[in-house]
């Protein structure tokens, strides 16, 4: 089985400003097996994702200096990285048709806060099982 599909060997990379986000969201993914990294700014997201290479990225939108979907823009410009799964998880319930647009262009799901755990972990084997976009 390739590590894409094993929670062991999937990597699982959470960006989000608010700690207690990436701290919950961090704790309910280990404890199912995942290997997790957390950032609390795009910036910090796109170092992490470039050192560790993760299977999947979980997103929040509204972020300060770099948001969410300046995030995805880059991500996506790295070779390497084009292909990451991604999950924008937003407490916004309106998005303009331009920026709903562009993150399906860009190839990310969409989904909004609060997630629970039986949803986040849904979520997570969601974005690993996903084929990778061309």
């Amino acid at each position: 089985m390739s590590s894409r599909g094993s929670t062991a060997a999937a990597r699982v990379l959470i960006v989000d400003d608010d700690v207690s986000v990436t701290d919950t969201f961090s704790r309910m993914l280990r404890l199912e097996g995942y290997e997790v990294w957390a950032a609390h700014s795009a910036d910090e997201g796109l170092t992490l994702a470039q050192t560790h290479h993760p299977n999947a990225v979980i997103l929040d939108l509204r972020m300060p200096l770099t948001n969410g979907l300046q995030f995805l823009r880059a991500i996506r410009a790295i070779p390497g990285l084009t292909n990451t799964p991604v999950a924008i998880v937003t407490g916004d319930y309106y998005l303009d048709e331009a920026q709903a647009a562009e993150i399906q262009a860009l190839g990310a799901d969409l989904r909004y806060k609060p997630l629970w755990l039986e949803e986040l972990v849904t979520l997570a084997r969601d974005l690993l099982s996903s084929p990778v976009r061309d």
